[in-house]
């Protein structure tokens, strides 16, 4: 019996990487350019370059300050931000087509 459990939690076990975070750490050497797109992630929401923005309309409030989807965009999340509210904003940049998020403490 014990064999049995031991071979069914093993097979329903997942192993493996389920998910991650398209994201570079900060201080890889790259020039920055351009107009700040700093982006505050808390629990009481997210803002851009200090203002508060809505997230479904961050990916819009962005686009007069990127000149290419690759310009880099600088994450900061706040003492209280959860992991679950950096992965929103996280998956409504890369749905919007950023692809160069940097994250800094």
């Amino acid at each position: 019996v014990v064999f049995l459990l031991l071979v069914f939690f093993m097979l329903a076990a997942r192993f493996g990487q389920n998910a991650a975070l398209p994201l570079t750490v900060a201080g890889g050497g790259q020039e920055y350019s351009g107009p700040p797109r700093l982006i505050g992630v808390g629990a009481e929401g997210v803002t851009l370059n200090g203002q508060s923005v809505a997230l479904n309309a961050l990916a819009g409030a962005l686009r007069p300050l990127m000149e290419t989807p690759d310009d880099t965009l600088v994450l900061r999340p706040g003492p209280d931000a959860r992991l679950q509210d950096l992965t929103d904003v996280t998956d409504v940049l890369t749905g919007a087509g950023f692809r160069a998020l940097v994250l800094v403490e």
